[in-house]
């Protein structure tokens, strides 16, 4: 009686290798949509034979410390969260909300580097480039040496490569350009992974900087494999309120310098501008008035000043309404429960509210000495004078706990006029609330003993 032949898995994941014996929607290991292919048959394995070296190896003791090479790109905000400049054959990868602004951030880079005397190529996948010079005339990007290209097969942006022969090169977006040599549509795993390598390769081989453009998932990662984040240099992400002018980018990946620094831009009619001390973008104007006070938030590795305001109504409601804007709801909750606490300041008959000005996001622990000065002040009717600011994490005990980098917040206090910072030195937070109230403005009412 023949043996029966035992079926082999006929479709494999493109992603993580998972192999079924029928076609599924969603791989069963990585749980990605749309990975799971036909595999075909595989060739016989074959030994690999060893190949002489084109360099022979170092020891590590023998290899140039000197410093990489950097070109600066024209935006100094850029450069500080690339560590300095564009390195030579480095792949950049920056992804961002759609409608945040990344290509006319690119564009205003690529200008830069053209006004310089160098050569940039922009490949636009999404855009016509009579759509992209209309964006270009708005911005004052018009410059000779910036090239412009209109194209979605990886095969002719090569070959615009060759010809042009760029220093730097742009592509928006690697989702949109696909491959002749690997199946499926553009922005399949597969072919995401495909134009990706390609790329990166030519910039490896002739010391050429590619910055690509990547998309976002609806929970803010990049879309595409994961592989994608591990070849580039570079992970950058921009991203900010489209209802303010504020953008911020940060590195989340980067080989060439530190992960931890903040550039700061604002999105103007005419494009995109630095903004190099933003201190002043978070600040109201005038008089200090009840229920305002300064924290110091840390981003990256810049202190910037954030006013906290708060107002609270009284209401007869059951549940009196909590609304934030910049802040994180759950700790205004436990700011307000330690105040009513620890402080004996009633919230539980008031609606409060609590925002930020300039529509930063104020998300920190740092941030609760600050907010519950704010609410107290707005309870109590007093104000906190301008040379005053706050910093400090509360604790369910009422205790005012040391935040990160307390030396650069005070340091930056100091440079931007507040000769005074109540942060943790105060130990609790009745006494951080005398302590302000001891410097309050004289032609406030009286303030009641808490």
């Amino acid at each position: 009686m023949a043996s029966k032949r035992q079926a082999s898995p006929a479709y494999v994941c493109s992603e993580c290798g998972w192999t079924t014996a029928k076609w599924v929607g969603r791989c069963g290991e990585c749980q990605q949509w749309g990975t799971v292919v036909e595999q075909g048959q595989k060739p016989a394995a074959k030994r690999v034979q060893s190949l002489a070296p084109s360099a022979s190896a170092r020891p590590i003791t023998a290899v140039s410390a000197g410093e990489v090479p950097r070109r600066p790109s024209g935006l100094g905000e850029f450069d500080r969260v690339l560590g300095g400049g564009i390195v030579p054959g480095a792949a950049i990868l920056l992804s961002g909300e759609p409608g945040v602004g990344k290509s006319t951030l690119l564009l205003e880079v690529a200008a830069r580097a053209a006004s310089d005397g160098r050569r940039v190529l922009y490949v636009s996948a999404e855009e016509s480039v009579a759509q992209v010079r209309l964006r270009a005339e708005r911005t004052g990007a018009l410059y000779d040496d910036l090239f412009l290209a209109s194209e979605t097969d990886l095969a002719t942006v090569l070959g615009h490569i060759d010809s042009v022969e760029p220093e730097l090169v742009i592509v928006d977006s690697v989702q949109t350009v696909a491959s002749s040599l690997q199946d499926g549509a553009a922005g399949m795993p597969g072919q995401v992974r495909e134009v990706a390598s390609t790329l990166i390769r030519v910039a490896k081989e002739r010391d050429l900087p590619i910055i690509l453009v990547g998309h976002v998932t609806k929970d803010g990662q990049v879309a595409g494999p994961r592989v994608l984040e591990h070849l580039v240099d570079v992970v950058c992400q921009f991203e900010g309120d489209r209802q303010t002018a504020l953008r911020f980018i940060r590195a989340l990946k980067n080989r060439f310098g530190a992960t931890d620094e903040v550039g700061c831009f604002e999105m103007a009619g005419d494009g995109i501008q630095e903004v190099p001390d933003p201190s002043g973008l978070f600040l109201s104007h005038g008089s200090p008035e009840p229920g305002t006070c300064v924290g110091i938030a840390l981003e990256g590795r810049r202190a910037l000043p954030v006013e906290v305001q708060a107002l609270t109504i009284p209401t007869g409601a059951p549940n009196p309404r909590r609304i934030v804007s910049g802040v994180d709801q759950s700790r205004v909750a436990m700011v307000l429960a330690v105040l009513e606490r620890r402080a004996g300041i009633k919230t539980s008959d008031q609606d409060v509210y609590v925002s930020t000005v300039g529509g930063v996001r104020f998300t920190e622990p740092a941030a609760d000495l600050a907010i519950a000065v704010a609410v107290a002040g707005s309870l109590r009717h007093w104000a906190v004078p301008r040379e005053i600011a706050a910093t400090g994490e509360l604790s369910l005990a009422g205790e005012v706990r040391p935040v990160t980098q307390a030396t650069q917040r005070r340091s930056e206090a100091a440079r931007l006029g507040y000769s005074r910072v109540i942060d943790d030195r105060s130990g609790k937070l009745r006494a951080a609330l005398e302590d302000i109230r001891a410097h309050r403005i004289a032609d406030l009412p009286d303030i009641p003993e808490f």
